[in-house]
């Protein structure tokens, strides 16, 4: 079955502000399949590992800001390239990668986390 790749990718942004600024029961109930596979070293794998990170986040960071700089899609992938702010105005620049069941649910993801420096070597900005 082919990709919705406009869903995916909406539905991917869904996932992560659901998830990002409170409500991550709420995110895996409406956007994970079956499994969740968990590729960031700090996250448990699976569903229930989820939810207990991302409601841990809420309490501890619970004025954190998200920007959806843009997403990507390509077969059953979605990129999305975000700016973070976190308490104190620690900003970070992420991508996260998710992968789509053909039911278009996600069940798998990847993420990288940089902060965002004062200043670069080539003057361009990292958006």
């Amino acid at each position: 079955m082919p990709q919705n790749l406009s869903a995916n990718k909406q539905n991917a942004v869904n996932f992560y502000r659901t998830a990002y600024l409170g409500d991550p029961a709420a995110a895996v109930e409406m956007y994970v399949g079956d499994e969740y596979i968990q590729h960031n070293p700090l996250v448990g794998n699976g569903k229930h590992a989820f939810v207990e990170y991302f409601t841990e986040m809420a309490v501890r960071y619970p004025d954190k800001r998200i920007e959806f700089v843009r997403a990507v899609a390509e077969d059953n992938l979605v990129a999305l390239h975000t700016h973070q702010v976190w308490p104190g105005n620690e900003e970070y620049v992420t991508m996260d990668f998710f992968r789509f069941d053909e039911n278009g649910k996600i069940v798998e993801h990847w993420d990288s986390i940089q902060e965002v420096p004062d200043e670069t070597k080539n003057g361009n900005a990292m958006y």
